[in-house]
């Protein structure tokens, strides 16, 4: 890497094993290589898999090596990606995944022993021991902190300010090392629903047009916190719109069930467009147990929704109490009833709403896409 670099086009590879249209951390990747796209960089995607229609002029190194297990999927992968960009020699190697070597590591999934101390709150004492022997969660810690500790990794991006404590308390990394780059919204796309749409939708979603609904966004029910949110919700009349997917289901369902709130509750699936569901919901519920900055919370906000979330989520920095939103301890189910009920309907009281959506306003996929590039100017120097 040379001044020189600075003047011709920065050849970026972009590392992410599996690209899926509905993940959180290929939509921040999506839209910030969007936003990049006018820029003088040389996009490349180094991946195993791209499901969609990827921009003509990106290219992609597909890194597919066999695979006999999880371990052996992850191993296998960083092998292959490690490859391709020392073979291919970009200015600069940014990194979604936990693999040693590169220049810039983005934590859009946050810190592995975080997570693993959360989830410890809510699983079976077998199970926990069977995360202490696990082959899987040994290899991913090892992995996160050697790549911590690489000498070649120069910045680390963080889409919080809790996600960056947390690697500094795990791992000890200088603080001087992290830069805080928030995701972007279009709040061109999301915006709060016309009367018109809000009809339509809850009409579709057979809900009463004077009713209170919250929408739940987020696949992987026990770490997005599904269980808490629907104990939530089965204590009032407020409905809940369940927008995601789980192997689990019907366990939840089966919840719903029995705390007497089935018939409030809408299982929708995953959907390639969330903005109706949006547009028929008066707020989000997201207990989630570790989440560093889900996307989903700054499209409820821009469409209008005030946001009750965790306190071990990275979208609680953008959420002042009683202001645009609600937070707690992801299990305190008491404080989420009570928030769920203070949530008024939009058509009555969109004060909450409007701020929700004054918030997320200045983080746009321009203001993204600045900040990306001083960043990548900044280590060619």
């Amino acid at each position: 890497m040379t001044n020189a670099a600075s003047e011709k086009n920065i050849r970026l590879a972009i590392v992410r094993q599996k690209y899926r249209p509905d993940g959180g951390a290929e939509r921040f990747i999506s839209r910030a290589l969007e936003a990049l796209d006018d820029q003088n960089i040389d996009l490349n995607i180094i991946t195993r898999q791209w499901e969609g229609k990827p921009n003509p002029k990106w290219k992609i190194h597909l890194c597919n090596p066999a695979k006999y297990g999880r371990v052996s999927r992850e191993k296998g992968f960083a092998a292959a990606a490690q490859q391709c960009w020392e073979r291919e020699q970009f200015d600069i190697v940014q990194s979604h995944e936990r693999i040693p070597g590169c220049d810039i590591f983005r934590a859009g999934d946050g810190a592995h022993r975080v997570w693993l101390e959360q989830r410890a709150r809510v699983i079976s004492p077998l199970q926990r021991f069977l995360t202490q022997i696990s082959s899987y969660h040994r290899y991913v810690l090892q992995a996160e902190e050697a790549m911590f500790h690489s000498p070649a990794l120069k910045k680390i991006i963080c889409n919080s300010e809790m996600v960056k404590r947390d690697i500094i308390r795990c791992y000890g990394v200088e603080e001087s090392r992290f830069e805080v780059i928030y995701n972007a919204i279009d709040s061109q796309k999301f915006v709060p629903a016309t009367l018109a749409q809000r009809l339509a939708s809850r009409e579709m979603l057979s809900i009463p047009a004077q009713a209170v609904a919250l929408i739940y966004v987020g696949s992987g029910f026990e770490r997005k916190g599904l269980k808490p949110a629907i104990e939530a919700i089965a204590s009032g009349d407020r409905y809940l719109i369940i927008v995601g997917q789980d192997k689990d289901q019907k366990k939840y369902a089966s919840l719903a069930q029995q705390t007497g709130c089935a018939d409030r509750i809408r299982f929708v699936g995953v959907q390639n467009n969330v903005l109706p569901y949006y547009h028929a919901a008066d707020g989000m519920i997201l207990p989630t147990l570790y989440d560093p900055f889900p996307n989903v919370i700054l499209e409820a906000m821009a469409c209008g929704l005030p946001v009750i979330t965790s306190e071990t989520c990275g979208g609680a920095e953008f959420i002042r109490q009683g202001r645009e939103g609600f937070v707690c301890d992801a299990l305190d189910v008491a404080s989420l009833s009570e928030y769920v009920n203070k949530i008024p309907s939009r058509q009555e009281n969109d004060e909450m709403g409007n701020a929700a959506r004054e918030r997320i306003l200045p983080y746009t996929p321009k203001n993204l896409s600045q900040q990306l590039v001083t960043l990548y100017h900044s280590l060619l120097v």
